[in-house]
C-alpha cells in the first residue's frame, strides 16, 4: 500500500468516525426528545459525511481499477458505476 493510499484510508476512517460520533448525537437527542431542527441538522451532517466517505471509497476503488488490471476477485467499473449510482 502506498503512502496516498494509507492517507486516503485515514481520511475515510477519521470522516467514517465523525459520521459515527453525530449519529450517536442523533440518537442522544432523539431519546432526549429534543427539538426535531436539531434532530434534523445533527441528521443531516450524518448524511453528508457518509455520502463523502462512499464518494471518496468509489472514488478510490475506480483510480485502483483505471490504473491496473481487473483482479480476479475485484470489482469490474460497471460494478463500481452501479455502486456510485446507489449513492446517488
Amino acid at each position: 500500500m502506498s503512502t496516498t493510499d494509507a492517507e486516503t484510508q485515514r481520511k475515510i476512517a477519521n470522516r467514517l468516525k465523525r459520521a459515527q460520533g453525530q449519529l450517536g448525537a442523533v440518537i442522544a437527542a432523539v431519546e432526549a426528545g429534543s427539538d426535531c431542527r436539531a434532530v434534523v441538522t445533527q441528521l443531516s451532517a450524518v448524511t453528508s459525511a457518509l455520502d463523502k466517505a462512499g464518494f471518496q471509497i468509489i472514488a478510490t476503488a475506480m483510480r485502483d481499477c483505471l490504473d491496473g488490471p481487473e483482479e480476479e476477485d475485484g470489482v469490474s467499473l460497471p460494478e463500481l458505476e452501479k455502486l456510485f449510482l446507489s449513492l446517488a
